[in-house]
């Protein structure tokens, strides 16, 4: 803005408490002690002095008797203004006003002149000066001038600080949404995995009575049949009339007697293996559900990763991944068994998918360091790439194609070792493998992942 002598000789006094104050009493939270602190600057001893005693009825001035001056006062001391003449030996009026913009933008800054000259005020405008005045200037429009910088640069640093603050605030709500999506998923999970578990447990109980009789049934099944065996030897064995040892010699070429009697060992043990599984299916089943262990117990974490392998089988059976198991000795571990276990089998299936069709290796290792266990699955996998590391925990993010992954396994895994009290952390080089590493306390406590205590 320019002011001229001339437009000023008609303009009222303001009142000695300005709109600036008003402000400022009106944002208390934003005021600080140097608000109020105004530094002059001018060549010119008398018209420092001037505005000085004038200015100092309502602010506290300072003064400084050229541009070096006055950047040595600004680096000692905050100033809310800085007014400042626009010619002066060695460091001239704009080369202060960009210094000053550079390294003290919270500082308003006014010049003033002798010459009024359009393009020193423009150019004036442009650096960053909140106003322009020309010389001799009406006291009563300084003040006035003076009194609208400060209120403008409250505004503006108002605003700003409004911005950051809502800004820390949408971080704040986005971060506490992310973590509300995860909990609402781990939920969600929870009751599907407790179905399944229920479901699991169910089929496990009605099978293992039908099973027990056939696993129980043949062995007694395999001693009658041998019995049968030495009693048709016998007969065989035995002078029979001709007419009655053809017709038994007829009977068996048609029935195909030898045949059978070289069939039904095979048989018998393909059966017996059969139930054999069957029973193991049965007891993995019901290792793996644990619904009867609501509560923390202690538990062994080789047995219930064991009880997973071969629940995975589809994966592990194929002769493509070579699996390694490297367990140490593990004492009890209080725990969640059955959240555990479907952290293993995440950790597993992930690891036999990352290898896929090629040739592979999967390695898990467990052992003991002081209150902890350690336990890391490894695979030979395509990796992740280092950009998804940071998100492979959060609900929903998946690499795999569309169809074949939920994004919800880490992230549920993620969520249960936190619950047990431990850590997961994952290493993983692109084109070589992934680890992930788990350590859980061996007297885990539980730890609350309410979403009521999550949101608070």
């Amino acid at each position: 803005m320019t002011t001229r002598e001339s437009d000023l000789i008609t303009l009222e006094r303001p009142p000695a408490m300005s709109a600036i104050s008003q402000t400022s009493s009106s944002d208390l939270p934003y005021v600080e002690a140097h608000d109020r602190r105004i530094l002059i600057v001018d060549d010119d001893e008398s018209a420092r002095k001037l505005f000085a005693d004038y200015l100092s009825e309502s602010y506290s001035c300072a003064t400084a008797v050229d541009a070096y001056d006055a950047l040595e006062r600004l680096s000692q001391e905050p100033f809310a203004l800085v007014l400042s003449d626009m010619q002066m030996p060695g460091l001239g009026g704009i080369e202060l006003l960009r210094k000053i913009i550079e390294r003290y933008p919270d500082t308003a800054v006014i010049m003033i002149s002798g010459l009024d000259r359009t393009q020193r005020v423009i150019d004036a405008i442009r650096v960053g000066a909140s106003d322009y005045l020309i010389k001799p200037c009406d006291l009563d429009v300084l003040r006035l001038c003076v009194d609208r910088a400060l209120e403008r640069r409250t505004l503006l640093r108002n605003a700003r600080r409004y911005k950051e603050a809502l800004e820390n605030q949408n971080v704040e709500l986005a971060r506490r949404g992310t973590e509300l999506e995860r909990l609402q998923a781990q939920i969600v999970h929870t009751e599907k995995m407790a179905s399944l578990g229920q479901l699991a447990a169910g089929v496990a109980h009605e099978l293992n009575n039908p099973a027990g009789f056939i696993y129980s049934n043949i062995a007694l099944l395999k001693d009658y049949i041998k019995r049968l065996e030495r009693c048709l030897t016998f007969f065989d064995d035995e002078a029979l009339p001709p007419a009655a040892a053809e017709r038994i010699r007829e009977m068996k070429t048609e029935i195909g007697y030898d045949d059978i009697l070289m069939d039904l060992d095979s048989i018998l043990s393909d059966c017996h293996i059969g139930a054999e599984r069957i029973r193991d299916i049965v007891q993995n089943l019901r290792l793996f559900s644990r619904l009867d262990e609501a509560e923390l117990k202690p538990v062994d974490l080789n047995e219930g990763i064991e009880a997973t392998l071969r629940l995975l089988s589809m994966y592990y059976k194929s002769g493509r991944i070579r699996l390694r198991r490297d367990y140490g000795e593990l004492p009890q571990v209080n725990c969640y068994a059955a959240q555990l276990n479907q952290v293993w089998m995440n950790l597993l299936v992930n690891a036999a998918q990352a290898i896929g069709e090629v040739e592979g290796e999967v390695r898990i290792k467990t052992r003991c360091e002081g209150e902890n266990v350690i336990v890391s699955v490894s695979d030979t996998g395509a990796g992740i790439e280092p950009e998804h590391l940071k998100n492979i925990f959060d609900p929903f993010f998946t690499t795999k194609p569309v169809g074949e992954g939920t994004g919800l396994g880490l992230s549920i895994s993620h969520g249960v070792i936190v619950r047990h009290g431990g850590a997961i952390v994952v290493d993983s080089t692109p084109a070589r493998g992934t680890t992930f590493t788990i350590t859980i306390p061996v007297d885990a406590k539980p730890i609350s992942t309410d979403v009521s205590e999550a949101c608070a």
